[in-house]
């Protein structure tokens, strides 16, 4: 209450004291400033209107802000706020936010110095005023608002500084109102800023899912390849076994012995997806070796690893898809067979390199398969090594095709990868 009788007070006064002063130059002229009753008759009827117009501001501040204080009865107003984003982007906001206000116009933004200003029409919020040229609260009023927006970079952070304002000098406000147009700028301004920054966070947070997302059906799709390749190997295996059981039990048995090698360095890898250098290389060797006694003199292989690098970690099953891309698009399409290596080597930049090479098809289009092996291989590299490893296939001299992987000496720490 003692608010609102303040203003009143203050709006009073002060087209109190203007009207004494006309009334006074009105009756310093000579003849017509003897006749006392236009002089009466203006003091009265501009402070009916002054006061008139005063409650009806009052009840508008109250009915935009809910309350009526020295802040929303301010036909200037000033709000500072926080964007937890870079200058920049906090910029790019501000700006999308001034640009929506409805009548806004003649909007200047200036990027490099942070700084966004405009023009809003004030809108006649009862209609065109029918005393307009006779009411003294609308005589020095503007036709427009003023809005200027500052950013100030505040570390990972933006702070907005913003003014709301009529376009006219500040004196002006000891006899004009703006009936909370200012104010509702203001509050449309941060509702505005708080909506694009909640928008911004859900975008983020459903790329965040989606990515999750995407990452679980790449492990689950690399887990049922995993499982639909073994399966098919051991049907053929023991198949074979059982051939051989009649016609030379002795490499029947060596195939079982094999086979149980393959199994016992495979079944793991279903709880854990990382393996070593070494479990890999043994459970490589035993299903060449299981080849060799199918394939016969076709099939040789040579192997290259050094005993320092058994226990790099490498994911489990890797090593294997490259040894059966090379026997299955590589050897077994020849009919005279060829070789497979297996090397590792340390390179420059302290990475381990392991590679396996053929000397057969090479890069045939009959023989080249789908991709779908070293695409999974590049995907789980990716995902295992978030770009610390890689995988090259080059074509082999004088023929075949030669895969290599490069991976760190240490797995990344989780902190270190993009899971």
């Amino acid at each position: 209450m003692f608010k609102r009788l303040f203003f009143l007070l203050r709006i009073t006064i002060a087209w109190g004291l203007a009207v004494m002063l006309v009334v006074g130059l009105y009756s310093s002229l000579p003849l017509i400033g003897r006749l006392e009753f236009p002089a009466v008759l203006f003091t009265f009827f501009t402070m009916g209107l002054v006061i008139a117009g005063a409650f009806s501001h009052l009840h508008r501040v109250r009915l935009v802000a809910g309350r009526v204080d020295n802040e929303t009865l301010d036909n200037r107003q000033k709000r500072i706020i926080e964007i937890p984003l870079e200058a920049g982007e906090a910029f790019d906001v501000v700006e999308a936010a001034v640009r929506e206000l409805p009548g806004v116009g003649d909007v200047r933004a200036a990027r490099d110095s942070l700084q966004v200003r405009a023009k809003i029409a004030r809108p006649h919020l009862y209609g065109e005023p029918p005393l307009r040229r006779w009411n003294p609260l609308l005589w020095f009023a503007p036709d427009h608002n003023l809005l200027q927006a500052t950013v100030t970079p505040a570390g990972d952070s933006g702070r907005v500084t913003l003014i709301c304002e009529p376009e006219s000098p500040a004196w002006s406000d000891w006899f004009l109102v703006d009936d909370g147009t200012n104010f509702e700028n203001a509050e449309a301004i941060a509702r505005a800023i708080t909506r694009r920054i909640g928008d911004r966070r859900r975008r983020e947070q459903a790329s965040a899912a989606q990515t999750a997302t995407e990452k679980e059906l790449t492990e689950a799709r690399l887990h049922l390849l995993h499982a639909q390749v073994e399966p098919h190997f051991l049907y053929n295996t023991l198949a074979s076994a059982q051939l051989l059981t009649r016609s030379d039990p002795a490499r029947a048995e060596a195939m079982l012995g094999h086979l149980i090698q393959y199994l016992r360095r495979s079944l793991p890898s279903a709880e854990d997806d990382m393996s070593t250098l070494g479990i890999e290389l043994e459970r490589a060797l035993a299903y060449l070796e299981i080849l060799k006694i199918r394939m016969g003199d076709r099939l040789a292989v040579q192997v290259d690893v050094p005993q320092a690098l058994l226990a790099t970690p490498l994911p489990a099953m890797m090593l294997q898809t490259l040894v059966e891309n090379a026997i299955k698009h590589g050897l077994e399409p020849r009919t005279g067979g060829g070789t497979v290596w297996l090397r590792a080597r340390r390179d420059d930049d302290g990475k381990v390199a392991v590679t396996v090479a053929d000397d057969g098809e090479g890069f045939n289009t009959q023989t080249s398969g789908t991709g779908i092996g070293l695409k999974n291989v590049r995907e789980r590299l990716r995902l295992r090594y978030a770009g610390e490893a890689s995988l090259a296939v080059i074509a082999n001299f004088p023929s075949g095709v030669a895969a290599t992987i490069t991976v760190p000496p240490q797995l990344p720490t989780r902190g270190d990868r993009h899971d």
